[in-house]
């Protein structure tokens, strides 16, 4: 039998994705899924924006730009502009997703066996780009009794060793919904500034914003050189399949890096370009509605979670995520029971089990991260589900347990 890499065995499965086979296994059974385990928006992708891919006019579609289109680049300057962050068009490489600005500064910024320090939970893909970088994450704790707040300052510098090169700070935060504030934004800067440290900035989610007001890494002062700012399109303007994001630092030397990774991969996408730079010339208040939508979903499950025995769910502060503890032994074998063995009114519902959103074993165990991207409608009758559940799965799984077990 032909070898497979040490890295492939190491990727780890997506902890969003590897129930797929049961829930279509439901869908096959003519059980209705709902899914809140993606971070794929039901919110409509612009009228705008699809048009001015269909209206395209060339005769061939061409490489662009290694660093993407510089109209696009030009107009992002304005964007980012609008919203306090100050750049060149020249700081800027458009990227493949979000994902691709990740892979590049993990690989233009760590070598191989580097540490990169991460407040869990985290995004799970994360660990992947660890992976292809080889390099590893640390992670420092937070707690869903504190809302998943920053580590203190202590906890985070004790993870800090001689491999250690970045620290990674999602805001506001997938899967949490934690919205990290100036405060905290400005204890990371005493850490990387005292230990010679990266941050990069994942801000995918800046626009959505309910507790406070968003404060960007690139607004820190007197760290340039140490700040990357990874972004992306996707859920800003409900264009996940675009496929475009940025990749944006001042560093200048960590940007030419970065632009001969950009190289070997020729080009962004150029529909996917075509569609972001349409996007920004969407009106100022197109935000307004599409944020007041998500804050009333988040109220809604919040309180809809809350309200069932048993159950926490702190208040997220941004993006369309909240993590919920539960009372079950195992999120991994509840979520699969959910799609396997349980229906309310031939419905179930799917969540991503939080195990696989931290790097420290064991931990998330009785939490599960929720997405709040089907209307309220939709929320209330998947959180329906839910409360029927956790009293079945009482019933049937744990109470028994508990017998055999005294």
């Amino acid at each position: 039998m032909l070898p497979i890499s040490h890295r492939g065995q190491l990727m780890p499965p997506s902890p969003i994705r590897k129930l797929v086979p049961f829930a279509e296994a439901a869908k096959r059974k003519g059980i209705k899924v709902y899914h809140l385990n993606i971070g794929q928006p039901d919110i409509e992708t612009p009228h705008h924006v699809l048009d001015a891919v269909r209206h395209s006019d060339f005769k061939v579609l061409e490489y662009s730009h290694s660093a993407g289109n510089e109209s696009y680049r030009r107009k992002l300057v304005e964007y980012y502009k609008s919203v306090g962050i100050n750049i060149n068009y020249t700081d800027i490489i458009i990227t493949t997703g979000g994902s691709e600005a990740i892979l590049f500064g993990f690989m233009s910024c760590l070598d191989a066996g580097d540490e990169v320090i991460i407040p869990e939970p985290f995004y799970a893909n994360y660990n992947g780009f660890a992976v292809a970088a080889d390099v590893k994450v640390i992670p420092v704790t937070s707690t869903i009794e504190s809302g998943f707040a920053l580590p203190p300052i202590s906890a985070i510098e004790e993870k800090i060793t001689p491999r250690t090169k970045a620290i990674v700070i999602c805001n506001p935060n997938n899967p949490t919904g934690y919205l990290y504030s100036r405060e905290e934004l400005e204890t990371l800067k005493a850490v990387i500034k005292k230990h010679n440290l990266y941050l990069f900035a994942d801000e995918a989610y800046r626009e959505f914003c309910y507790s406070g007001e968003h404060f960007s890494a690139m607004k820190l002062e007197g760290v340039d050189d140490h700040i990357v700012l990874m972004d992306t399109i996707s859920k800003r303007y409900s264009a996940c399949g675009a496929r475009i994001g940025a990749f944006v630092t001042k560093n200048k030397k960590l940007l030419d890096t970065a632009m001969k990774f950009a190289q070997a991969r020729l080009s962004p996408p150029s529909f996917g370009q075509i569609a972001g730079e349409a996007a920004l010339d969407l009106p100022a208040d197109y935000f307004d509605a599409t944020k007041a939508e998500y804050t009333s979903r988040r109220d809604t499950l919040v309180e809809r979670l809350n309200a069932m025995p048993g159950v926490f769910c702190p208040n997220p502060g941004g993006a369309f995520y909240a993590m919920a503890k539960l009372p079950i032994e195992d999120s991994d074998h509840f979520c699969q029971w959910l799609l396997e063995s349980f229906s309310y009114n031939n419905q179930t519902l799917m969540l991503a089990p939080a195990t696989g959103f931290y790097g420290t074993e064991g931990l998330g165990k009785q939490e599960v991260r929720l997405a709040y991207v089907l209307n309220v409608e939709a929320l209330n009758k998947a959180m329906d589900c839910l409360d029927k559940a956790l009293k079945q799965y009482n019933e049937v799984i744990l109470r028994p347990k508990s017998v055999m077990n005294p």
